[in-house]
C-alpha cells in the first residue's frame, strides 16, 4: 500500500502547488466571461440563460481542461466541452453560436495560463463584431421586392383590377403566372414587384384586399432578396 500512500501525497502537493495558477486562471476566465456576456448581450433581445451561460462558460472550460491536463482523456474531455454547444433547447442564431465558440475559446486559452493571449483575443474580436454590426446597421435596409399572390373569384376581370393599387404604392409590378383552382371557380396569380416603401405593405395588402373580394392575399420577400443597400 505504500505506493497508493505515495500517489496521494504527490497528486496532493500538486494540488496545492497548482492551486495559485488554477485561482488565477478561474479569476480571469470568470471576469473575461463577463465581459463577453456583456458585450455580445447589449441592446440585445437575448435570454437570461444564454448571459448567465456566456459569463460562466470560460472559467467552466478552463476548469475541465486543467482537471484533465497531462492525462489520456484531455482531448475527449475538450472535446465533451464543446459539445455543450448543445446546451440550448431552442435553436440559436448564427451569432449566439458565435457568442458560446468565443467563450469556450477564451476559456481554453485561460487554463493554458495564456493569459495576455485571451486579451488579446478578446479586445480584438469583441470590437470587431461591434463595427461589423455598426455598419451592417447603417448599410442594409429592407428589402422592397417582393413576389405576391393574389386569389380572384372567377368573374373579376383581374388584368386591370389592380392597376390603380399597384401604381400607388409599387415603383414597378410584374403578372408572371396565372392558374386556375377549386375547379375554374378562383384564378390564383402571381406578381414579382418592388415597393416605393416597405412600411406601407399592410396598406398595400389592404387596398387589394377590397378589389380581391378579401380573398388569400400572400405577399412575402423575393427569393435572394435580403436587403436593399
Amino acid at each position: 500500500m505504500n505506493w497508493l500512500t505515495a500517489l496521494e501525497t504527490q497528486t496532493q502537493a500538486s494540488t496545492l502547488l497548482s492551486l495559485g495558477a488554477f485561482s488565477a486562471n478561474i479569476l480571469v476566465a470568470i471576469g473575461l466571461g463577463i465581459i463577453i456576456s456583456g458585450i455580445f448581450c447589449f441592446r440585445k433581445n437575448v435570454s437570461q440563460s444564454l448571459t448567465l451561460a456566456l459569463a460562466l462558460l470560460p472559467p467552466a472550460v478552463s476548469v475541465v481542461v486543467m482537471m484533465v491536463d497531462g492525462s489520456i482523456g484531455a482531448g475527449l474531455a475538450v472535446a465533451g466541452a464543446f459539445s455543450l454547444v448543445r446546451f440550448r433547447s431552442a435553436p440559436g442564431s448564427a451569432r449566439d453560436i458565435l457568442a458560446v465558440f468565443v467563450a469556450m475559446a477564451v476559456g481554453l486559452t485561460c487554463a493554458m495560463g495564456a493569459y495576455a493571449h485571451a486579451l488579446i483575443f478578446v479586445a480584438v474580436i469583441l470590437p470587431g463584431l461591434l463595427v461589423i454590426e455598426k455598419l451592417q446597421g447603417r448599410k442594409i435596409t429592407p428589402s422592397k421586392n417582393r413576389t405576391l399572390r393574389i386569389t380572384v373569384p372567377e368573374d373579376l376581370n383581374y388584368s386591370r383590377a389592380f392597376d390603380s393599387v399597384f401604381q400607388q404604392y409599387a415603383q414597378s409590378y410584374t403578372l408572371i403566372t396565372v392558374k386556375t383552382s377549386n375547379m375554374g371557380s378562383l384564378y390564383k396569380l402571381q406578381y414579382d414587384l418592388k415597393l416605393k416603401d416597405a412600411s406601407q405593405e399592410k396598406d398595400f395588402i389592404d387596398q387589394l384586399r377590397i378589389r380581391n373580394g378579401n380573398l388569400e392575399i400572400v405577399c412575402g420577400l423575393t427569393a435572394g432578396s435580403g436587403g436593399d443597400l
